[in-house]
């Protein structure tokens, strides 16, 4: 049975590939570690989803860290300091996303049930050209192959502009934005989906807000994986989130809600955020 949805727009780190989100934490901690100002976790992850040089300017821009810059520096950081940090990040970004290039559990089936029914798929990503070079040719060897990537640069503003979804859209020739999906891991991707016009799906459980890897966190039990969504879930829905899932895997539902409302004629955004997830009983 063909769908009224005429593409979906997956972010990768979080959401197709590396559950957890691991690798931009793994880069960014090296790389402010050998400038002098080492960065806690807590504070990188705080940005994830930006392009990779928001993400380090935001980094920088935190009270503490401009502060522990200066110290170790002696002076306030400018944008020369971020070129220098972008210098470092390009390469060590590359090695920790080819270390973590593993497709979440459901990413393919999902990317597939969506072609079966005539979906188009595509992408966007914080990450550059440079830095997926290995992620592209390892996720299609894994099954996993969109039709449109877009790239950290290739547009003139990063999350939260929406200039990423439409060009992925552009490419694809999908339109219209009402008609279309993006699912992502990170808050700052939804709020992008919905400055887009599209409908959002928020990944709470294998993305950046939880933080684990997928032995860890499907050893927990439910109750203790609703306790560590919990947070997450409620930022999707202060960014406006049409519906949140546990990871792709899930993506199902929210694709059969979505028709649903197409159906109806309800336009992206239009009734509060669903969560999809198994409640612990």
């Amino acid at each position: 049975m063909m769908s009224d949805i005429v593409a979906v727009l997956f972010d990768w780190a979080g959401t197709m590939i590396d559950f957890g989100s691991r690798a931009p934490v793994m880069a960014m901690a090296q790389v402010f570690e050998r400038a002098g100002a080492p960065a806690d976790e807590a504070v990188i992850r705080r940005y994830m989803g930006m392009a990779k040089r928001e993400h380090v300017v935001s980094i920088l821009s935190e009270p503490a860290m401009a502060t522990r810059w200066r110290a170790a520096k002696g002076a306030d950081w400018q944008e020369r300091d971020v070129d220098a940090l972008m210098i470092e990040l390009e390469p060590a970004m590359q090695a920790s996303a080819g270390a973590c290039r593993e497709l979440i559990p459901g990413a393919a089936t999902a990317a597939s049930a969506l072609r079966h029914k005539g979906v188009m798929v595509g992408s966007t990503t914080g990450y550059t050209r440079t830095m997926m070079a290995e992620i592209i040719p390892a996720a299609a060897e894994q099954g996993y192959s969109p039709d449109a990537i877009v790239c950290a640069g290739e547009t003139a503003q990063g999350r939260p502009a929406p200039l990423m979804l439409w060009a992925a859209m552009a490419q694809l020739g999908a339109w219209p934005a009402s008609g279309c999906v993006a699912v992502d891991d990170a808050p700052v991707g939804i709020t992008a989906g919905r400055n887009a016009g599209l409908w959002t799906i928020g990944v709470a459980g294998s993305g950046n807000g939880v933080g684990m890897t997928h032995a860890d966190f499907t050893a927990l039990p439910l109750d203790a994986r609703a306790a560590r969504m919990a947070p997450v879930v409620d930022a999707f829905a202060e960014a406006g989130a049409d519906f949140v899932i546990e990871s792709v895997a899930d993506l199902a539902a929210a694709i059969g809600a979505i028709e649903a409302a197409l159906a109806k004629g309800e336009l992206p955004g239009a009734r509060p955020t669903r969560t999809l997830i198994e409640q612990p009983v």
